[in-house]
């Protein structure tokens, strides 16, 4: 059995990384590590964690914990891992950032969409794309993982088959986002404040948001040609979920039918992709607490467009349930160990 760490403890991604790798039978959480409330209990924080996480959480001694631990995952905000990760030593230690740090291959293009200082080229070179049903040969290979962020996720199964199989134009493609409240994490703010989201939806980030390049420079590697997306993100007024619904031009002649049979075919061999049938799409509600992408696809016929949904739960497959898949892949183990649950419902 492997031992893990969890820098940023106390995070809804860290929480959901707590409640996983609770059912995984390779992986045990040895360290939590917090900045700000080392020496506490977690189950202080999330009384819900009582009688499963004794030992409190610890401050991060980076000698020490690279010989203590087999597993690091980051569940910082921006900027933190990509400090952090530089100092680690030991060759073997297997390390799965869930921020956005490493996502982009470019400096340039993070400090101009994040607006923090990038990542030495070195740290961005040798860090791997963890979208695992895309790139899971490259993840068996890698020891560093860059976790990809929740919008890409859903925007990136969705869109990828139709891309690469040249059913949809590379041009004018158009993406519209939903997502729940936790996805803003977990420190309040006006904008995720009750009364300002309750029977409430709101367009955020227009044009602005830190997904957009990490969509378009994937999207590009799959569909072999530069790709530049439309993307407008809303907040829900849910806990949970997220959705993204994205609209393009055929490129060439195909009924709902032959797309929905490609897409089966592209995903066949990945257990986390659930493909509906014709006139059948996803909700959120779908894939709670999951790591489920659902999907759903139609062809329009009148206005020669192809509609495709993807839903996710932010949480799981958008952030703590993707990376322990990227770490069943990195370790050859069963990629649906400590995942293959049913969604909540209702």
């Amino acid at each position: 059995m492997k031992k893990a760490a969890i820098i940023g403890g106390t995070g809804y991604g860290a929480i959901e990384l707590i409640r996983l790798l609770q059912l995984h039978k390779e992986i045990k959480v040895e360290k939590i590590i917090s900045h700000s409330q080392h020496g506490e209990a977690i189950a202080s924080i999330y009384p819900h964690l009582t009688d499963f996480i004794e030992e409190p959480m610890h401050e991060l001694e980076i000698e020490k914990l690279q010989e203590e631990v087999d597993i690091v995952f980051f569940a910082t905000p921006a900027g933190v891992a990509k400090e952090i990760l530089p100092q680690f030593t030991n060759p073997n230690l297997q390390c799965i950032d869930l921020s956005g740090d490493l996502r982009l291959s470019s400096q340039t293009e993070y400090e101009t969409w994040y607006g923090k200082d990038a990542a030495t080229q070195q740290l961005l070179d040798k860090a791997v794309y963890g979208l695992s049903e895309l790139y899971a040969e490259e993840i068996k290979q890698a020891n560093l993982i860059s976790n990809p962020g929740c919008f890409p996720t859903s925007a990136l199964l969705g869109l990828a088959p139709a891309l690469e199989h040249q059913i949809m134009s590379p041009q004018g493609i158009s993406i519209d986002g939903k997502t729940g409240i936790s996805g803003a994490g977990r420190t309040p703010t006006a904008k995720t404040h009750f009364s300002e989201t309750n029977e409430n939806v709101t367009p955020y980030k227009i044009g602005q948001h830190q997904h957009i390049p990490e969509i378009e420079e994937y999207l590009s590697d799959k569909a072999k040609t530069p790709i530049t997306v439309a993307f407008t993100t809303h907040l829900i007024p849910m806990t949970r979920g997220l959705i993204c619904t994205m609209y393009g031009q055929l490129a060439k002649k195909a009924t709902t039918e032959e797309v929905i049979e490609i897409y089966q075919s592209y995903y066949e061999n990945n257990p986390f992709v659930r493909i509906r049938e014709a006139g059948v799409f996803p909700a959120t509600k779908d894939v709670y607490a999951s790591n489920f992408c659902d999907i759903g696809i139609h062809v329009d016929e009148r206005s020669n467009q192809i509609i495709i949904a993807a839903a996710i739960d932010n949480l799981v497959k958008g952030a703590a349930g993707q990376a322990i898949q990227n770490a069943n892949l990195m370790n050859g183990w069963e990629e649906t160990m400590g995942l293959h649950t049913i969604p909540i419902y209702p």
